[in-house]
């Protein structure tokens, strides 16, 4: 595994993403306490995602969208929408 400090990592952000997408283990060492923080892929589901990001069971995110869904069709139908191509 590849280690380096916040500020190598940082100058070379996109770059070092795209080597651990090609398989390749590269780990990051936290100056404060030493620690290494390793950085992987992770599959994130967008269920999954709502749950996280927003604590929204799949029934509260169901009818979160139904009640925003609404709202869009009102504004769309008042003329207060944009489109943006």
């Amino acid at each position: 595994m590849n280690t380096m400090t916040v500020t190598h990592a940082r100058k070379q952000l996109g770059a070092l993403l795209s080597r651990v997408l090609k398989g390749e283990d590269i780990g990051i060492v936290h100056s404060a306490t030493g620690n290494i923080i390793v950085l992987r892929p992770a599959t994130l589901y967008s269920d999954d995602y709502a749950l996280i990001e927003y604590g929204l069971a799949r029934k509260e995110l169901d009818k979160s969208f139904r009640k925003v869904s609404a709202e869009i069709k009102r504004e769309a139908k008042a003329g207060r929408l944009k489109k943006f191509v």
